[in-house]
């Protein structure tokens, strides 16, 4: 079996300047590497509300989540690129990592939040996380 000559780059999205500059990093790979742009924004489920409150705000993240992936469509569209997008509820970092594993990733492209020493301490940031778990290479934008 002959594998495809085409990379698959994931992009986690979540409306942030970060990661619209990853997107636009991811693009530059893309168009230089003739590679496959997934864009993938994860709505966090909430462990502490209500049920009814849990219903209405997860209603929310998903209404964001799928504006989020439009606008980076359409950022990617601008550059001639085609995209797959994919909305998925759980764990951020575990998710991503189980579409980068899924969808056979070759890199994860993904901002950087600029969490201060002590909130990186007790909350771990997103691409920190990833760094330690990904199954490929990860490129952190700043």
């Amino acid at each position: 079996m002959r594998k495809s000559l085409y990379m698959n780059i994931l992009v986690p999205l979540d409306g942030s300047e970060y990661s619209q500059k990853a997107l636009v990093q991811a693009c530059d790979f893309a168009k230089n590497y003739q590679s496959n742009l997934i864009l993938l924004y994860v709505v966090d489920k909430p462990r502490s509300l209500n049920l009814l409150d849990k219903k209405e705000y997860l209603g929310i993240l998903r209404k964001f989540g799928e504006k989020v992936l439009l606008k980076g469509r359409e950022t990617a569209k601008k550059e001639g690129l085609d995209v797959t997008t994919i909305m998925k509820e759980g764990n951020i970092t575990h998710e991503i990592v189980k579409i980068a594993k899924i969808k056979n990733c070759n890199l994860i492209i993904v901002g950087n939040k600029g969490l201060g020493a002590t909130a990186r301490f007790f909350l771990g940031s997103v691409s920190n996380k990833l760094a330690n778990s990904s199954p490929c290479s990860i490129l952190i934008v700043k």
